[in-house]
């Protein structure tokens, strides 16, 4: 195969055949698993997933790319390709009785945006093993009070346990990135943790995370006083990385029992807003 990375798309291709084989290892592949894969890239992953004996769905966004995979598998009758932007993916179009597993090297330029998406559809998941920055591995690891805790941590904690399998370096792609990356696993619950209404979960957490520098009193003003953050068991002068998923599911259901009109500001943090999204 013959293929120039793309930088738009993010292209950084696992060559590693080591790193390939703890992957898949690390899934446990029986005969006639069905396997959902994000970016197959060059088809090194896809291979060796095939090679196991998965029955496998690669979604992959670049057409020159889709050719050649579909050159190299030409023929099996265990993969198929699907043209398309995974942010725009259906991933009900695939479900069955059987909760899907995901894997992917995902490319970093949209790999926290694609986790929002991905959480939007976690009930359909039984397991997501990816390839990520190390950053944002740290990111949904991450505990209240720690280096990078935020949005992701938190949203992460609501729909998925996550467990950080182990570390790669930048020689393992070509071309090597500038980050070094890590492989996480994530298993959605089964049951949540907190009971709380997640648009509304979602929406108090963004607000304050919005303005993260700023003391809770003063990024969510425009959903709560300091009444409710204090009925909520809060701290008004605390900042938002040092509550917890329970104190933000806490707070979510009291904001929403008092029927404050979100008014513009739902729109100001919706999946569509000019947010950060490493947040």
């Amino acid at each position: 195969m013959s293929h120039t990375p793309r930088k738009r798309f993010g292209q950084n291709f696992l060559r590693d055949t080591t790193v390939v084989s703890r992957i898949v290892q690390s899934l446990a592949i029986k005969s006639g698993d069905r396997i959902v894969e994000i970016g197959p890239g060059e088809g090194a992953l896809t291979s060796v997933l095939l090679q196991a004996g998965a029955r496998v769905d690669a979604i992959e966004i670049d057409r020159d790319l889709a050719v050649l995979l579909g050159r190299r598998f030409q023929g099996s009758d265990t993969f198929r390709l699907h043209l398309s932007d995974v942010l725009k993916f259906d991933f009900r179009s695939l479900a069955s009785d059987v909760p899907l597993r995901v894997v992917g090297n995902l490319p970093y330029n949209i790999s926290t945006p694609l986790m929002f998406h991905l959480f939007e559809q976690a009930g359909l998941f039984g397991e997501m093993l990816f390839m990520l920055q190390r950053e944002v591995v740290d990111r949904l690891c991450a505990n209240a009070g720690e280096e990078g805790y935020g949005r992701l941590s938190i949203m992460a904690r609501y729909y998925s346990r996550a467990e950080r399998l182990f570390d790669v370096g930048p020689e393992c792609f070509y071309p090597p990135p500038r980050v070094h990356s890590s492989v996480v696993r994530l298993v959605p619950h089964e049951v949540k943790p907190v009971d709380v209404n997640v648009s509304e979960l979602n929406r108090v957490v963004a607000g304050a995370f919005m303005q993260r520098r700023k003391t809770l009193r003063n990024a969510l003003r425009h959903l709560a006083d300091e009444a409710v953050l204090v009925a909520a068991g809060i701290d008004p002068s605390a900042r938002a990385e040092t509550l917890s998923l329970e104190d933000y599911a806490r707070l979510a259901s009291l904001i929403q029992a008092s029927g404050v009109d979100s008014g513009d500001d739902r729109r100001s943090v919706s999946a569509g807003a000019p947010f950060d999204f490493g947040n």
